[in-house]
């Protein structure tokens, strides 16, 4: 997929941004450059960045805020520094002074104590604290591995376990609490362990494939070339093999490690980040990024390979572009600069100047740069880093693909990539009051509440099917065939869709439905199965583990972790209109009939048959309906004396009966008396009995509302409006009748 993005910001649904660029980091970036420090370095378990000097290490917290607090200090004595990191709670702090020890301070009391090793056999390669029940620390050796508990009362460490076997280097990060251990001649062998607050899982031991280099020479896998990542809540590894140029995308279970294929390297340097489930892969040398969604475990790009800019606060028009220009010119020759180091997992570090950047999402250069509507709608819906905006951009793509009159097949992709987001969020809500239920009553009650839905069922589906085609047959002008046509087709797909779909949740976990989201929407024996065979970063468990179902359906705007990373280009498409109420990226039926179909109807003249067919695509899923939509449809058919048409949409049910509906029939049926009659037969059917008495007073014909309201006892009718209807018509007989019926 490829494209341009415009330069107006402005047209927010399908123009983008003003540079060719999908990633970006913002200005100002967090300035940490104090004179006399030596070096910066991150912990990850605490998001800190840390700046060691001669006596002392300078702390900066990683905050969302551009305006940076002053560091913290800790004393930490003289001494070289290798690697340094706070304890998760905050009470030590561990420094590597060499590759044969360790020392631990006592923020508090200032005690030290240190780890060492034997210097004739072994050596450091490292450390780093973890929130496993069972350990403190991990010590990563050249001999193994040591697991060590923290003695509050001793001021030391206690060996708990050890665990014995070759390692040349190693990968850690905390967000995935996972840790690979190299070995073997071409560091190929990896012992892979995650250390999480569910305790320790062991991978089965595992080797990356290499390409086959030269005749006698056999390439060496090096620590650089590895990555683990977090997408979507599952744990990846990602392996550079720099004889094919291919990225090699490995997968983690709890019982296998998986190879799912490589992506094409196009530099001999490259890099790697993560944002909102995204896939960055940056060609250092070619200055380009190239982004995939691996949701559904494919590894196509979704765009074409553009350059990470540097963009500075929210402005728009000229002088966004002035000052992007600006600080181009004063930084662009950091921009994959050698002192940059990319830390997991969307945070650049400038070494050598003393910077801390983080890398930002473009979504609407992306929705942009991208023909497929419907296949962009779908990337958005499954992003969380700025619900709103991505809420407001999904709205105004909806109205400029329906100004645009682009093909009905489009259009029903496009909506129906909506609807089936906002008829899970339902789903889910759903199976969690079900669950709620169930604990308070039997588990037969519990399972019988816990299945009712508002998602109609595969009988409902065929039953609209069939109305639809029966009302082809019926239809007597080539333009009510095309419009009914249109309707036929989306629920011939919607049906072909739900069985397919039927099919797929019950393949197993293994085709990419370990999607946080997925996950959450199941409970019981289901959530049982996805901790059982997908391995998930520590976070994601502990999401699922505990009851957060319900703070994900009622989330409010989230704001990114980026130093200032909101978009500099303002979402003005819905300026003078009212914004919905922001709890999630999916969007309902009522947000629907306001920011879409209401705009669009009043600047969409002409044949409403277009608008029509977009409406009922719509209301597929059988969620709850905004009651003017179904009003706007009754209108848009009678303005354009489309009566015929009407009456078939209500005789077959595509207009859900309801007393809105019946009464707008009522009123449309002003000009043509079957439109109104239709509108009298809903009524009764519904059993609106007021309603119909009253209409047929209304009408002048007293006396069968009269007889009606004594058959079905409708005392709610004051008598006084049957007599002065009576007396109305000056029919003396009449008036007597009324008397007597009343009596």
């Amino acid at each position: 997929m490829s494209g341009k993005a415009s330069s107006d910001p402005s047209q927010v649904g399908l123009s983008g941004s003003g540079a060719l660029s999908h990633v970006y980091i913002q200005h100002p970036p967090l300035r940490c450059n104090v004179p006399g420090t030596q070096g910066l370095y991150y912990d990850d378990g605490n998001k800190l960045l840390l700046a060691p000097s001669s006596d002392q290490v300078l702390s900066w917290k990683v905050s969302p805020s551009t305006q940076s607090d002053p560091p913290n200090s800790d004393f930490i004595g003289e001494g070289p520094v290798l690697s340094i990191r706070y304890s998760l709670d905050g009470k030590l702090i561990g420094i590597q002074r060499s590759n044969q020890e360790i020392q631990f301070i006592n923020r508090e009391s200032r005690e030290t104590f240190s780890r060492r090793c034997r210097p004739d056999s072994e050596s450091i390669l490292g450390f780093f604290w973890t929130d496993c029940p069972s350990c403190d620390v991990l010590l990563i050796k050249t001999s193994g591995i040591d697991l060590l508990s923290y003695e509050p009362d001793l001021n030391t460490l206690r060996l708990v376990e050890a665990k014995r076997f070759s390692v040349s280097w190693y990968v850690y990060t905390h967000e995935s609490r996972m840790v690979l251990l190299a070995s073997g001649m071409q560091c190929t062998i990896f012992s892979g362990y995650q250390f999480s607050s569910g305790g320790i899982i062991r991978l089965p031991k595992f080797e990356m494939a290499m390409a086959k280099a030269e005749a006698n020479h056999k390439p060496v896998l090096a620590a650089e070339d590895i990555h683990i990542v977090t997408v979507y809540g599952r744990v990846y590894c990602l392996q550079f093999d720099r004889v094919s140029m291919q990225l090699n995308v490995y997968r983690f279970y709890r019982d296998a490690v998986v190879q799912q294929g490589a992506l094409p390297i196009y530099s001999s340097r490259i890099a790697v980040s993560v944002i909102d489930n995204v896939l960055l892969v940056h060609q250092v040398d070619a200055k380009v990024v190239i982004i995939y969604d691996v949701f559904l475990d494919c590894l196509s790009p979704i765009s074409a390979p553009l350059p990470l800019l540097l963009r500075g606060s929210s402005v728009s028009g000229r002088q966004a572009l002035q000052v992007e220009d600006n600080l181009t010119s004063a930084y662009g020759a950091m921009i994959y600069g050698d002192s940059w180091t990319f830390l997991v997992p969307d945070l650049i570090c400038d070494i050598d100047n003393g910077l801390l950047w983080r890398i930002c999402l473009d979504l609407e250069a992306i929705a942009s740069s991208s023909s497929d509507v419907p296949s962009v709608l779908e990337f958005l819906q499954r992003r969380r880093s700025d619900p709103s905006k991505i809420k407001m951009l999904c709205l105004s793509i909806m109205r400029a693909i329906m100004l645009e009159r682009r093909p009905i097949s489009i259009i029903t992709r496009a909506i129906d990539a909506l609807v089936t987001s906002y008829a899970h969020l339902v789903k889910m809500e759903n199976a969690f009051h079900g669950g709620d239920r169930s604990s308070k009553k039997s588990q037969n009650s519990g399972s019988q509440s816990a299945n009712t839905s508002t998602i109609v069922s595969a009988e409902s589906l065929d039953e609209t099917m069939n109305r639809g085609k029966s009302i082809i047959k019926g239809a007597e002008s080539e333009t009510q065939q095309s419009t009914i046509r249109n309707l036929v087709n989306v629920n011939d797909n919607h049906a072909k869709k739900s069985t397919s779909k039927a099919s797929l949740d019950s393949v197993s976990d293994s085709d990419g439905d370990a999607n946080l989201d997925a996950m959450r929407s199941n409970s019981g024996e289901s959530l049982d199965k996805y901790l059982s065979t997908d391995l998930l970063s520590s976070d994601a468990m502990q999401d699922v583990k505990k009851n957060t179902k319900h703070d994900y359906l009622k989330q409010s705007p989230i704001e990114s972790e980026g130093l200032g990373c909101s978009s500099s280009r303002s979402d003005s498409c819905i300026s003078n209109q009212q914004e919905p109420q922001i709890t999630s990226v999916a969007i309902s039926p009522d947000e629907m009939y306001h920011f879409v179909f209401q705009l669009v109807e009043e600047e969409l003249g002409g044949d409403p048959a277009y608008l029509i067919a977009d409406i009922v695509d719509s209301t597929k899923e059988k969620l709850r309906v905004h009651p003017n939509l179904y009003m706007m449809m009754i209108q848009m058919l009678a303005r354009t004396n489309r009566y015929s048409e009407l009456a078939l949409f209500v005789t077959n049910k595509i207009l859900e009966p309801s007393k809105e509906v019946a009464l707008q029939l009522l009123e449309q049926g002003r000009q043509n008396f079957q439109i109104r009659k239709l509108g009298m037969d809903m009524l009764r059917q519904l059993s609106l009995h007021h309603d119909f008495v009253t209409v047929l007073l209304q009408d002048g014909y007293y006396l069968e509302a009269l007889r009606y309201a004594r058959k079905h006892k409708v005392i709610t009718v004051r008598p006084s409006l049957f007599l002065e209807a009576a007396v109305a018509a000056n029919n003396s007989q009449h008036l007597a009748a009324v008397l007597r019926m009343r009596s």
